[in-house]
């Protein structure tokens, strides 16, 4: 027997954390009875439905991809604006995202319909290094960005130290671009300690998530990942 919320992200409905909140909304239907609680456990030979449709379990895809600016990362929208997943059309497993990034920030993303593997590269205890390129407002020196190798407290908890590297700086714009190395995936943690140093964040990539690149890939476009990316991805959210 196994959880009701590791059966339904294992089906690729959805992350297990998303699973648990179908749960407790009543959306979740097991053997013709609504079931809101989370440690309901099930057999193989129980009908699961989510949302009146039944599940089942698929392969596991996994998925890396460019996303572009002004893009959504998650299923769907209420705002009916575009997501990352309309542009896997002739995907047909039911994928996600893993973890996200801001609405107006590009770069890598993963996708799956496996929520062990969501869950393993997301759980904070994991620090798998992303690797981020922003454009920012303001001169960048080394004095300016040193809070940044030392953590910096953002609402009212402390980042941990990320390394950077100035790779231009424009004085005539007063622009600057700056490639960052965090390891922990707070909401708009990057802009927020750019922010907190005075220096506010015009454009963000992410261009690199453990030990996958965007080599290869255009805005918009996406390729399934390696067996040996995948196994380098869990061996790094296990150290």
């Amino acid at each position: 027997m196994e959880r009701l919320q590791k059966v339904i992200a294992n089906a690729g409905i959805a992350s297990r954390r998303k699973a648990e909140e179908y749960i407790l909304a009543g959306r979740v239907v097991v053997n013709g009875n609504v079931v809101r609680e989370l440690g309901t456990k099930v057999e193989n030979s129980d009908v699961v439905e989510v949302d009146g449709t039944p599940i089942y379990k698929e392969e596991p895809v996994y998925y890396i991809f460019y996303k572009p600016r002004e893009v959504i990362s998650a299923v769907t929208d209420d705002k009916k604006r575009r997501t990352v997943v309309d542009f896997f059309t002739d995907v047909p497993e039911r994928i996600f995202p893993v973890g996200r990034l801001d609405w107006d920030t590009s770069g890598l993303i993963i996708l799956t319909n496996d929520g062990e593997f969501s869950n393993l590269l997301t759980h904070p205890k994991h620090e798998i290094e992303k690797v981020y390129v922003a454009k920012i407002k303001g001169i960048a020196d080394k004095e300016k960005l040193r809070p940044l190798t030392k953590g910096i407290v953002i609402e009212k908890r402390k980042t941990a130290p990320a390394r950077y590297e100035i790779l231009s700086v424009d004085r005539e714009k007063e622009t600057s671009v700056v490639k960052l190395t965090i390891h922990e995936g707070r909401n708009h943690q990057v802009k927020n300690m750019f922010a907190a140093l005075g220096m506010p964040v015009k454009k963000l990539m992410r261009e690199q998530y453990g030990n996958l690149t965007l080599q290869g890939l255009r805005v918009g476009q996406y390729r399934p990942l390696l067996k040996k990316e995948i196994n380098q991805l869990r061996e790094l959210a296990k150290k």
